[in-house]
């Protein structure tokens, strides 16, 4: 039996507030859990929509799905990791043994509704905390399920393979994994923060001819011409599709994606389709958000509507990957942290994160 070790963690203990930093307990690691400590976490988009009230689950609970730490201690029963390994988190574990996981789609893993609800922290009154995604990297340290940690062996600093967690896996792999950008294409991506600065990668990384990089920010379109966009559009000078479609003479790109996850963006995305192409839905939407798309369409332009759960990931396959892929500069982690900051920094980074100033802000400890 594990003993309870004490932390910081960053709680939500109401939609619309503040997350307040608290001492908390990690609960002992059951057979098949390890305890990490926590070396950093990205502050992604979607802990946002959590504290917004955009993804509800019930508070308080422990935000944070976007890290990597070290093991310091392991279950009973645990065989993927040992105490000491550097390891990055999956906010979707890979059990390996469930119906998807067996037919290749682990990104839809069955152990990952029940991690969510599984309490991970307690309050000095015992008053017990679930954890965003079964993590909650918000903390110095957490509990998790083995099936949600992958073992690295890399000198890439912490704060660049926390982004792998989360943002990173799931553009570069919604370019690679879930549309299969080809070479020679051409890709228009509307949202340049984390998930679409990596989608952007990803397409470079396929061998697009051109990549359109499409949002308001200066600085985001500025960054993701670093990051291997071809051309800047901006949708506050004139209508987005109509952009695209000048770029592509007349015709649509061959690839689009939409990482904001607004319904008005997502029918943009599939404006911005050419017939017999392909637009991927990748960004997070409010609960409630419905999307309508002429059924015409769909049948007479032959374009395919895609949606991609973490880029279609299996994580213990592609974690080493990108990081091989970090390690050889193909793939620039670095330049996707805008700024390091503390714990007792994440409101400001919610902050500067809805006022366009990042594309990442990353916990170190």
């Amino acid at each position: 039996m594990g003993v309870t070790t004490a932390t910081r963690a960053a709680i939500l203990t109401g939609f619309q507030q503040p997350l307040e930093i608290e001492d908390v307990t990690n609960l002992p690691p059951g057979p098949h859990d390890v305890v990490v400590r926590i070396e950093a976490s990205g502050v992604c988009h979607s802990d946002l929509s959590v504290q917004n009230g955009s993804v509800p689950l019930p508070p308080p609970l422990v935000l944070g799905h976007e890290g990597a730490g070290v093991v310091e201690e392991v279950g009973a029963e645990v065989t993927r990791v040992t105490k000491g390994q550097k390891v990055i988190a999956a906010f979707i574990p890979n059990c390996g043994t469930c119906f998807f996981c067996l037919h290749g789609q682990a990104e839809l893993c069955q152990q990952s509704l029940p991690g969510i609800f599984t309490p991970r922290f307690a309050r000095p009154d015992g008053t017990p905390l679930i954890a965003f995604m079964g993590l909650g990297t918000f903390s110095d340290a957490m509990t998790v399920s083995e099936y949600a940690v992958v073992p690295i062996n890399t000198d890439v600093p912490s704060e660049q393979l926390a982004l792998i967690g989360c943002g990173v896996t799931t553009g570069v792999g919604a370019a690679l994994n879930t549309a299969k950008v080809t070479p020679g294409s051409t890709v228009a991506v509307i949202g340049c923060g984390g998930v679409g600065q990596s989608v952007i990668q990803g397409a470079h990384i396929a061998g697009a001819s051109e990549i359109y990089a499409v949002d308001p920010v200066e600085m985001k379109r500025k960054t993701a011409e670093q990051l291997g966009a071809t051309h800047g559009v901006d949708p506050s000078a004139g209508d987005p599709v109509a952009q695209v479609q000048q770029l592509t003479e007349g015709r649509g790109a061959d690839f689009a994606f939409e990482a904001l996850g607004r319904p008005e963006t997502i029918l943009q995305a599939w404006q911005m389709t050419r017939n017999g192409g392909t637009c991927t839905v990748v960004g997070m939407s409010r609960s409630d958000a419905q999307v309508t798309l002429p059924a015409f369409e769909l049948m007479s332009t032959e374009r395919r509507l895609l949606g991609c759960v973490y880029g279609s990931a299996q994580v213990r396959r592609d974690f080493p990957r990108l990081v091989k892929l970090a390690e050889n500069g193909r793939l620039d982690l670095e330049t996707m942290v805008t700024r390091t900051i503390k714990l007792d920094d994440v409101n400001d980074a919610f902050r500067a994160m809805e006022a366009g100033e990042v594309i990442r802000s990353v916990i170190k400890s």
